[in-house]
């Protein structure tokens, strides 16, 4: 197989990382928007912008996050701003990051909504029931339901995947039932 750049993308809670551990584990380097976002945040020019964008969102100064998520997810114009700033310069970083592999996954949780799709050589979509993401939402990051709800809304309807270029895996059954399903994908693109 030629060089790929194969993403990993799917709705809040539908088991993007848990597709990408398990890449990871068959021995496949997988870069993560997220893990890149964190290191934005230690990043001077990157907290001044935020700064002067969200002057409402700061703690002691400096940019908050949950204050900056709570405004963004309640208000389609900051979210819009937000993204302006943060995206352009994560995929930046994860496109330099995955250039440097001849087969490379990047999980990327935005990928249709902001128009990255083309960028990659393959996409596989994680899919999942609505309810199981919720629950998935609010113990993993504290959210109300209330909460995790509005970010969805900000996201694809998973009912869309099935119009985009992408292989879906359905993530509603155990881990061995994912895992299978993995393996099975990278078989198919004559990865594995």
């Amino acid at each position: 197989m030629k060089q790929s750049k194969i993403a990993i993308t799917g709705g809040l809670g539908s088991g993007k990382t848990a597709v990408s551990d398990i890449i990871r584990e068959l021995g496949f380097p997988v870069f993560s928007c997220d893990e890149i976002n964190r290191k934005l945040w230690v990043d001077p020019s990157y907290l001044s912008l935020l700064q002067q964008t969200f002057p409402d969102c700061l703690t002691h100064g400096n940019p908050d996050r949950k204050k900056i998520s709570a405004r963004v997810f309640s208000d389609k114009n900051a979210l819009k701003q937000l993204n302006d700033i943060a995206h352009p310069r994560i995929m930046q970083n994860l496109l330099r990051e995955m250039e440097q592999h001849p087969i490379s996954f990047g999980e990327v949780p935005l990928l249709y909504e902001n128009g990255y799709a083309s960028l990659f050589d393959y996409i596989i979509a994680v899919r999942r029931e609505k309810e199981s993401r919720i629950r998935s939402v609010v113990l993993r990051d504290g959210a109300t339901r209330a909460e995790a709800l509005a970010r969805m809304a900000q996201q694809l309807d998973p009912v869309q995947l099935e119009k985009m270029n992408c292989i879906i895996i359905d993530n509603n059954g155990s881990l061995e039932h994912l895992k299978c399903s993995v393996r099975n994908v990278l078989c198919d693109l004559n990865i594995l």
